[in-house]
């Protein structure tokens, strides 16, 4: 690199090639949309099914692939395929939930690696598996828009009914919203994010951008409607952070954008403003220096502003006040 460069230089450079323009905008699409729907993943606990479904899509690429139809359609299919594997294994025999998500996506995500090896292609079906952002055409580019704008408007207009069943599934259930078709629409999308993911960082690291931005949002804020803003915002800069600066040290830009995203998500546990490691030290020893022990059977002393792990869903559970009544602070628009 030309010590020269200015700033600018630094940024507007990279911006002359239209393939790193393509792979720009396709990081940032994806990464908005993963950051979206891992703000329910998070607070619904579904870490594990996101891992488990984005890598159990990957023999269903291979087969859309081999037929000739939409990449979504095979990932919806084989999403659908493992969610109903895991039920059945964990309902029906002495095998916990977690292990079944175990069992279902390692050998469907072993079975794609095998239709690999034996599909004949002229392409590279390898990047399913690690991504290809920097080999994005324009027709993929409208693909992943397409697709993304899709799930975006979905996540938006079912966003209240999805909100109310991650905080509190019964209340729900008891307003007459069906929770079976609400996980429905949430595994569909899921398998519809993982295609939308697979050209950036591949079936291997699309849960890190499933997961990552929701996580940092959430030690962000108490309010979800500003966790739909932080966890979009985090995930584009970290898109951009990552491009450019595989651009600049030459390597895989797909694995730099999620070391971003891993980067942003220690910060903020460790120097978050309320809910980070060093603020919680700190509020814990002022609360030891200067407050007496608490005498038995007296209230406890808590620090204005401390809040508890369940404050978030204890304060948007409660903003549901009846069928037909919105959300008041939880309400994103």
């Amino acid at each position: 690199m030309n010590g020269d460069l200015t700033f600018l230089d630094l940024v507007l450079e990279p911006l002359q090639y239209e393939f790193v323009v393509r792979a720009l905008t396709t990081t940032i699409i994806a990464s908005v949309l993963c950051a979206v729907l891992s703000c329910w993943l998070v607070l619904v606990g579904w870490s594990l099914m996101g891992d488990a479904v984005s890598h159990a899509v990957l023999p269903g690429v291979v087969l859309a692939y081999v037929i000739g139809i939409p990449f979504a359609i095979g990932a919806l299919v084989f999403g659908l395929i493992a969610v109903v594997a895991i039920g059945a294994i964990s309902t029906t025999s002495r095998v916990k939930e977690d292990a079944a998500i175990g069992i279902v996506f390692s050998t469907l995500f072993a079975l794609g690696l095998v239709l690999i090896s034996v599909t004949p292609s002229q392409t590279d079906l390898n990047h399913i598996i690690f991504g290809n952002i920097l080999g994005v055409s324009t027709t993929d580019l409208a693909q992943i828009g397409g697709l993304a704008a899709i799930g975006l408007v979905l996540l938006l207009v079912k966003r209240r009914d999805l909100t109310l069943y991650a905080f509190d599934p019964i209340h729900c259930h008891a307003l007459g919203i069906s929770t079976r078709r609400l996980q429905a629409l949430l595994l569909g999308m899921l398998a519809l994010t993982a295609v939308v993911s697979l050209q950036v960082v591949g079936v291997i690291l699309v849960v890190a951008m499933l997961i990552i931005p929701g996580a940092t949002a959430y030690l962000l804020t108490d309010r979800f409607s500003r966790m739909l803003l932080i966890a979009p915002a985090i995930s584009a800069t970290c898109a951009v952070v990552g491009i450019y600066v595989s651009y600049w040290i030459d390597a895989a830009s797909g694995g730099l954008v999620v070391v971003a995203q891993g980067v942003s998500f220690f910060v903020v546990y460790l120097l978050g403003p309320r809910h980070g490691l060093l603020a919680k030290l700190t509020s814990s020893a002022r609360r030891t220096g200067t407050s007496p022990a608490t005498a038995e059977g007296s209230e406890p002393v808590v620090a204005v502003g401390e809040s508890t792990p369940s404050t978030l869903t204890a304060e948007s559970a409660t903003q549901h006040q009846g069928e037909g009544e919105g959300w008041r602070d939880t309400r994103p628009f």
